[in-house]
């Protein structure tokens, strides 16, 4: 009887549950985690799909090396980055927001026109 008991006194124990942060907390660790990397954070092969797609609108067997898709991508997440950090702050300048929204974004290009 005494191995029945312990049988089922351990199937009643709860599981530890993983530990919940607060919220933002996550977030903000993610930022952190993509501000130190050196890596790019477009996906390669879908980038270079688009790319191929857009240039065939243009001219067929069109040939690109690596070094120019590289450097497709680099000036691309260049651009993007910089335009979400100037949007970030139009919509903190407006209404106090950190949520952008594409209003801000419009705004944004229409500024460097």
């Amino acid at each position: 009887m005494d191995s029945k008991k312990k049988t089922t006194m351990k199937s009643k124990r709860k599981t530890k549950r993983p530990y919940r942060y607060k919220p933002g907390t996550r977030s903000l660790m993610e930022i952190k985690k993509y501000q130190k990397s050196v890596d790019l954070l477009i996906p390669l092969l879908p980038f270079k799909r688009l790319v191929r797609e857009i240039a065939n609108g243009y001219k067929s067997d069109l040939r690109i090396t690596k070094k120019a898709f590289n450097t497709l991508q680099e000036s691309t997440e260049s651009y993007l980055v910089d335009l979400f950090k100037k949007t970030n702050k139009i919509a903190i300048h407006c209404n106090k927001r950190i949520t952008i929204m594409p209003k801000d974004i419009k705004l944004k290009l229409e500024l460097d026109k």
